[in-house]
């Protein structure tokens, strides 16, 4: 499981990598240039999808194939032949904030999380909120540090939940039906001092793979916790990952530069690494959120 670096987008903080099923694409973001980037892994191109002035925390795939971006001040808005249409325009006290990591739930509402926009001031400013279907929105979590990664179990009835300066992934029992969280455990708690747990995703095994930023690798994880794998990268802030292609045994891995040279990060830092894995993922969940009228 050799990390091969197929993309040299430059991000800096590449973020949110999604496989895209309808276009058989791979999408991901620059979160602090505002860029949506795709690639077609079929040729190995890859180009600048969408560019805006300010951030993109992360987005969605809609059921109807457009995007769903999630920005700063809580901002929340579809992409539509490369225009935006708003759905949210701000939330009262996510003034100084912005969104970090999104993902979609088995009946396609959006858990969408923030983090302050000063990364040196993130002391329990962050909240999850949930995005119902018809647009409206809600806090579900309150006082995180950085709210980050997230994946749901192949039943949909557990969701995990990344707090990365708590270094601390959370295991809560999700209600498909209304969209609650009860019962939560801590799942892991790393305690490596000089990285922090990012991005996440869960395999077909319902196994859980996550991001270590400034750790220079991935971990997977066993349902019951324990690290059972350990891949290593070439550069050190490791940032997010998705598993897509053809059969979904190809791991595309997001990485980041943080806006330090590729002396200090390392060989292709702010790339798309890949990965050929004899492990399946799974489809992520496509949302379903309308515009308000």
């Amino acid at each position: 499981m050799n990390p091969k670096l197929i993309a040299n987008s430059k991000c800096i903080i590449g973020e949110g990598p999604i496989w895209n099923p309808l276009d058989q694409m791979l999408y991901w973001c620059d979160i602090q240039n505002g860029t949506i980037f795709r690639l077609n892994s079929s040729n190995g191109t890859f180009e600048k999808f969408f560019e805006r002035n300010g951030f993109i925390g992360g987005f969605t795939i809609q059921r109807n194939g457009n995007l769903l971006l999630f920005m700063e001040h809580g901002k929340i808005a579809e992409l539509q032949n490369k225009k935006l249409h708003y759905i949210i325009d701000n939330i009262p006290g996510e003034e100084n904030n912005r969104f970090n990591d999104v993902i979609a739930d088995p009946k396609g509402r959006v858990l969408c999380g923030t983090m302050s926009k000063n990364t040196a001031n993130c002391n329990q400013n962050g909240t999850l909120y949930l995005l119902e279907t018809d647009g409206s929105i809600k806090p579900i979590i309150n006082k995180l540090s950085i709210s980050n990664g997230m994946g749901f179990n192949l039943k949909g009835n557990l969701l995990y939940h990344t707090d990365s300066l708590e270094k601390t992934i959370y295991k809560y029992q999700y209600y498909v039906s209304n969209g609650t969280l009860k019962n939560r455990t801590i799942f892991v708690k790393t305690n490596n001092s000089k990285s922090l747990p990012d991005g996440m995703t869960i395999d077909k095994y319902d196994h859980i793979w996550s991001a270590n930023w400034d750790g220079s690798n991935l971990y997977r994880y066993s349902p019951n916790g324990e690290k059972i794998l350990e891949i290593n990268f070439p550069v050190k802030k490791v940032s997010s990952l998705t598993f897509g292609g053809s059969n979904y045994s190809d791991i595309f891995v997001t990485t980041a530069t943080n806006g330090n040279s590729e002396a200090e990060e390392g060989k292709g830092a702010g790339g798309i690494f890949q990965i050929n894995a004899n492990i399946k993922g799974k489809t992520e969940y496509l949302s379903n959120i309308s515009l308000q009228k």
